[in-house]
């Protein structure tokens, strides 16, 4: 299940990425990108292409496959159009509405830290209606700081009065690691998103799992 054993320790804070962790619009993103490309006179690319270059904001997205003169415009129609695609694409993680309901049930505490755009992060929010369960959603156009700077972290658990040994991060990119160690917090990272497992083995004080369910084995 993980490369430490399961501690069973408990958590008062639970702090999740968003895209790859608890939602999953790889969908919408690929349609999205494509969109774009061909309206640019690009040639499109895979869904697997586009899964694996997220996580770091839609501009960093975009500088990815676009020239540098072409990068403003693709910016505006990608985000014109994601408005739309976001509704009709975005689909829940696996037991990801269950997770968050039996968290609140154990008066646990829980926050939204994302590298994505505020205005897409909540309505991605709204349309999986998993929005009720967030005590704090915080992104990084609102603070002017992405991951893997900790400072997102940093602003949840000190609005929330809540220790950094209190508190866990979950996520699935690498980013999402190196965040949480440069906050000095508990890591842990979900197989299945942007990053592979491969890509994150240097991050030796995590815990992986192939299923949000496995939270609570591992903080009971």
């Amino acid at each position: 299940m993980d490369e430490l054993s399961a501690s069973m320790v408990k958590k008062r804070l639970f702090i999740f990425d968003l895209d790859g962790t608890l939602a999953d619009a790889y969908r919408a993103i690929e349609k999205s990108l494509n969109f774009t490309l061909q309206n640019l006179g690009f040639e499109k690319v895979s869904y697997e292409e586009a899964k694996r270059k997220v996580g770091r904001g839609d501009k960093a997205f975009m500088e990815t496959f676009f020239p540098e003169n072409a990068i403003k415009k693709a910016l505006r129609i990608y985000r014109a159009h994601h408005k739309k695609a976001l509704k009709f694409y975005s689909r829940p993680k696996p037991y990801a509405r269950e997770l968050l309901r039996k968290l609140k049930q154990k008066n646990k505490l829980t926050a939204i830290a994302s590298n994505r755009p505020s205005v897409y992060t909540n309505l991605i929010l709204k349309s999986l209606e998993i929005k009720k369960y967030f005590d704090i959603v915080l992104c990084a156009d609102e603070i002017k700081s992405n991951k893997p700077d900790p400072k997102i972290l940093n602003i949840i658990t000190k609005k929330l009065r809540i220790k950094k040994a209190d508190a866990v991060f979950v996520g699935d990119m690498d980013i999402d690691l190196e965040t949480a160690k440069r906050a000095g917090m508990d890591m842990v990272f979900i197989k299945g998103g942007s990053s592979h497992l491969h890509s994150v083995r240097k991050y030796k004080n995590k815990k992986v799992i192939s299923s949000l369910k496995e939270i609570l084995t591992l903080y009971n």
